[in-house]
Formats: C-alpha cells, sequence, structure tokens
C-alpha cells in the first residue's frame, strides 16, 4: 500500500474526528443555535451516508466478496456483514445509559456559567466517553474507505465531519455550565473526536497485515450497516429535532443528489 494513500487516509480521519472541536467553538461563538441550518446539515450528512452505503460501498463490499465466495454466497456474506455491522453499533448504543447518550444534542443558549451542577459536568463527560465510542468504529468506516479509494474515503470524511460537529456541542455545552471552564469544556469536546484516528491506527496496525479481498468485503459490508445505522438512529431524529421535517428531508435529498454526482464524476 503506498504510503502518500496511508497518509491522506489518516488526513481525512484527523478531519472527521476533529470536527467535534468545531462544534465546541460553534458553542462558545454563537449566542444561539442556528436550527435550521443545523437541521440541513445533519440531514446532508445523513444523505450522503445512507447513499454512499447502499449504492457504492455495499456493492464495492459485495464484488470483494463474490470474488472469493462466489455470487450466491458472496451475496449472502455481504448481507450478514451489512447487519453485522447494525449489531455491533445497535450494542454500542445500549450499553450507553438514555440520559447519557449523546443522541440527546444541547442547544447552544443553554450554555451559562451561572450555575454549576455536579450532574450536567457528569453528564458532559459520559457525553465525551459515549461519542468517542460511537467514533471509533466511524475511525475505521473512514479509514477503510480512503485507502480503498480517496475520492471515496473524501465524501465518508465530510459526511462524518458534518455528524461530529453537534456532538462537539453535545459535550461542551454541559461541561461549560457545569464548570464555567471554556477551556475544559472544549478539551473534552476535542478528546471526545480523538477516537476517530485511534480506530485508523488500530486497522492499520492491526488489520493492514491481514488485508484481503475476504477482509475488506466484510469490513466494508459492515462500515456500510454501521453509517445507515447512525444516519437513521441518530442524524435524522436530531435533524427533525432541531429544524422543520421538509428542511430534513431537503437535507438528505442533497446529500444524495451531491454524492452521487461525486460518484459519477470522481469514482
Amino acid at each position: 500500500m503506498p504510503d502518500s494513500n496511508v497518509l491522506f487516509a489518516f488526513g481525512m480521519v484527523l478531519m472527521a474526528g476533529l470536527s467535534t472541536g468545531i462544534g465546541s467553538l460553534i458553542a462558545f461563538f454563537a449566542k444561539t443555535t442556528n436550527k435550521n441550518f443545523l437541521a440541513i446539515s445533519l440531514g446532508f450528512s445523513a444523505g450522503v451516508m445512507i447513499y454512499v452505503s447502499l449504492v457504492e460501498i455495499f456493492q464495492k463490499a459485495n464484488i470483494a466478496l463474490t470474488a472469493v465466495y462466489g455470487e450466491g454466497k458472496g451475496y449472502m456474506v455481504t448481507t450478514i456483514s451489512f447487519f453485522g455491522g447494525m449489531a455491533v453499533i445497535a450494542l454500542i448504543d445500549k450499553f450507553i445509559p438514555s440520559y447519557e447518550n449523546p443522541h440527546e444534542m444541547h442547544e447552544v443558549k443553554e450554555m451559562s456559567p451561572e450555575q454549576k451542577d455536579r450532574h450536567l459536568l457528569r453528564m458532559g463527560m459520559f457525553s465525551a466517553l459515549a461519542i468517542g465510542i460511537h467514533n471509533f468504529p466511524e475511525g475505521l468506516a473512514t479509514f477503510t474507505g480512503a485507502l480503498k479509494d480517496p475520492a471515496l474515503g473524501l465524501a465518508i470524511a465530510v459526511a462524518i465531519s458534518i455528524h461530529n460537529i453537534p456532538e462537539g456541542i453535545a459535550v461542551s455545552v454541559p461541561v461549560y455550565y457545569a464548570t464555567g471552564s471554556k477551556k475544559k469544556a472544549f478539551w473534552y469536546s476535542f478528546l471526545s473526536g480523538v477516537s476517530e484516528p485511534i480506530g485508523a491506527l488500530i486497522g492499520y496496525f492491526f488489520l493492514m497485515q491481514f488485508f484481503s479481498d475476504k477482509l475488506f468485503g466484510i469490513l466494508f459490508a459492515g462500515v456500510a450497516g454501521i453509517m445507515v445505522f447512525i444516519s437513521l438512529d441518530e442524524l435524522l431524529p436530531t435533524a427533525e429535532k432541531y429544524g422543520k421535517h421538509h428542511l430534513c428531508i431537503y437535507g438528505v435529498i442533497s446529500g444524495m443528489i451531491v454524492m452521487a454526482i461525486s460518484l459519477v464524476l470522481f469514482v
């Protein structure tokens, strides 16, 4: 594997993971959350992730596994791996208490140093931990995608970056509200995104030595399942919460169109 491809893949993962820090900065410099913009952005990210997962990633995984197992068995292994990816991320969700789950987003206007609450600090810290756990497979997904196809890796990285911004807000708001410290809030938010490059590093050092069409196909199909699950379980409900239903749908369709055009032009 060329070194330039590996460096590019790590660069994409860093961009995606550390965008939680962007969410934290937005929380500090904006007085209120622009709900309509956030709803469209989250819908756009979901549209990109759903389209690229079902149209491109699943298909490439199936091609690789069909070459190994044959047409019928290859498709069956692809399908099982796809739903296996969903099962992995669903299990991660199950072991995170709902009141500390990062899906519970916060608005910028909630930030106030006037009251300091230990419960909020605990919630912020657990949100950072939960988001870190969620980001681990995302990092592996971005890294794998970028190694296989740089254009595809860039699309995945951009979609995940958009989706990580409100997660950064979700961490920084309760921590700042509890401590009054912007520095602590930013660092907790920033560190929650570090697990994405850690996921990529583990993928590189432990999986690359065993890399084959079989491993690639299973991993890529699982990544497709993870991304679809995140879109349906996290991005779309959050977009609906922040904005009007139609804005969310317009964002989804726009994301699919942009992804479709980029696949036609660059992949």
